[in-house]
């Protein structure tokens, strides 16, 4: 039993359920095995025991509607724990920030959110469910054994241990190979994704049957992996099985001798012989069940990995006033090995229009990251106000901001939806004079439904994107900074004018950063800070990368 996974609230609740469940099953299994008995020695006297018939047939139907009932309260819970856990796993990205996404295969999290959360269906309702079968069951019908028939129980009591000894050894062998075969579904899912996503590319420079075979290849290891752990999981079931049954005739044959010579009653016998395989069968099901749980629990365990608990929930200082300075005292930041960041001071006053310049990988992009809350510093801070940026509520604080970057994400959606994006409640007239001021309203009527077009039906060109991206920064009015991560890149000259034209009217009278490697912005500018090789320094304003 996972016991992370048992430390998430829907998943406690659900085990809690599961407890009492497994209590009434255990009670439903004894008192049927016993009426049954009474019955069965009853009419071999020749009698008819109607109260043990009664109590036979209300056992029977309890633990058929008990059955039913348990499938259906399994499934229920086990949709809402998934949705949960999607929503923690997509919360845990969130909070890890862009940077953290940037080092990780979108097929990898893909996979792990669809396939990876789903395979622990067999986990949740087969499983779990049949854990706390196997902790109550066996122990009811144990005790019972011992009131009826203490040899028999003996017996039972020194034999139930072999099940789960056995499952053990097969289970460490089924874990290592399902936590590989799920590593490699990780791996054929982000190679997929990259291929398809790569593909013009791919097709361009004649790598595209390269690329075919390398994902072929991926997936022909993981049908082998596959194959070699359901065939561990087929021969470890026979060995559970062949053990039961073996323990079952340990129990069955001295309690028929006994019988014989009249060293036990009728009835007793019939209670052994009806609770002994019942004592057997929750082990040799969680054995089964084990398996089918195998690749939701690597999944889980990727899971886990990536979570990232909210913080504690604290008193944050109340965010400076909006014309407040930001000023970064010393920061560095470090990917690994390689310093981003070095020794960085910038003070940005209000009304402050900064661009940063520098060749391509000097730390521009990452500055502008640090600002925005989304890298924080490995050492240093930036003050907003004079209060440490990382003490504030980022939320709040990305809420004073409009970002522009490099390569804006358009969702799946109607053009309004994506220029409003960052305020949903705001009328269609006001994203209509959003995208006139960013030069983007021309092209959007011209769509076929303007502004109800559905951008995952119908591509858009970079400066198209660029300036939808620009109409989400002019819906943002109350923006005290402005952060522009070269807006202007793979742009036409049109389209370059067009946006420069609009980030100047948007940036006057505001603080503003923006990298830029082209002259264009310049012009914006009223300082130039040169950064390169992580190092910040006042340049002349005509400076450019």
């Amino acid at each position: 039993m996972d016991r992370r996974l048992l430390r998430i609230g829907p998943v406690r609740r659900y085990a809690i359920v599961l407890a009492g469940s497994a209590l009434l099953a255990a009670v439903l299994i004894v008192t049927q095995a016993v009426s049954l008995a009474t019955l069965l020695a009853a009419a071999a006297g020749g009698r008819l025991d109607r109260a043990a018939l009664v109590v036979a047939a209300v056992a029977v139907l309890l633990r058929a509607l008990h059955a039913g009932a348990l499938t259906a309260v399994a499934g229920r819970a086990a949709a809402g724990i998934k949705a949960h856990l999607r929503e923690e796993l997509l919360d845990s990205a969130a909070r890890r920030g862009p940077a953290w996404l940037a080092g990780r295969r979108a097929g990898e999290l893909a996979t792990l959110a669809g396939r990876g959360v789903d395979g622990l269906d067999g986990y949740l309702t087969g499983y779990l469910p049949q854990v706390f079968l196997a902790a109550f069951v066996p122990l009811a019908t144990l005790g019972w054994l011992a009131l009826t028939d203490l040899t028999s129980a003996v017996v039972v009591a020194l034999t139930l241990p072999l099940i789960p000894v056995f499952g053990i050894l097969v289970g460490k062998a089924t874990g290592a190979r399902t936590e590989r075969q799920w590593a490699l579904l990780g791996r054929l899912g982000g190679h997929f994704l990259d291929t398809v996503r790569g593909l013009p590319t791919l097709r361009a420079f004649g790598r595209g049957p390269s690329y075919a075979r390398r994902v072929r290849a991926t997936a022909e290891a993981y049908r082998a992996a596959t194959m070699r752990t359901l065939r561990l999981a087929f021969l470890s079931a026979l060995v559970l099985e062949l053990v039961a049954t073996v323990s079952v005739a340990l129990v069955a044959v001295p309690v028929g001798l006994r019988l014989l010579h009249g060293g036990l009653s009728l009835t007793a016998a019939l209670v052994v012989l009806l609770l002994a395989p019942e004592a057997y069968l929750p082990l040799r099901a969680l054995g089964t069940k084990f398996h089918a749980s195998q690749e939701g629990l690597a999944a889980a365990a990727e899971l886990h990995a990536v979570h990232l608990p909210p913080s504690p929930a604290t008193t944050q200082p109340r965010l400076p006033p909006a014309d407040a300075a930001v000023v970064l005292e010393r920061v560095e930041v470090r990917y690994g090995d390689v310093l981003a960041l070095r020794d960085a001071d910038l003070a940005v006053e209000p009304g402050d229009r900064i661009a940063l310049v520098g060749p391509s990988g000097g730390g521009k992009s990452t500055l502008l990251s640090v600002v925005l809350g989304f890298t924080p510093p490995t050492a240093g801070r930036v003050l907003v106000g004079g209060a440490d940026l990382a003490a504030l509520d980022l939320d709040a604080w990305r809420a004073r901001l409009a970002w522009l970057p490099q390569r804006p994400h358009l969702f799946a959606g109607t053009v309004a939806d994506n220029i409003r994006l960052g305020a949903p409640e705001v009328p269609l007239a006001d994203v209509v004079a959003a995208a006139r001021a960013a030069e983007a309203d021309g092209f959007v009527q011209a769509l076929p439904r303007g502004y109800d077009t559905d951008l995952a039906e119908h591509g858009l060109s970079s400066g198209q994107r660029q300036r939808l991206a620009m109409a989400r920064a002019w819906l943002r009015r109350d923006a005290a900074l402005l952060l522009f991560d070269e807006p202007t890149a793979r742009l036409d000259p049109s389209s370059e004018a067009a946006v420069v034209a609009s980030a100047a009217r948007l940036a006057a009278g505001r603080t503003a950063l923006l990298v830029a490697h082209r002259p264009a912005l310049l012009s914006i500018a009223t300082r130039t800070v040169r950064v390169e090789a992580g190092r910040l320094t006042e340049a002349h304003p005509a400076v450019a990368a």
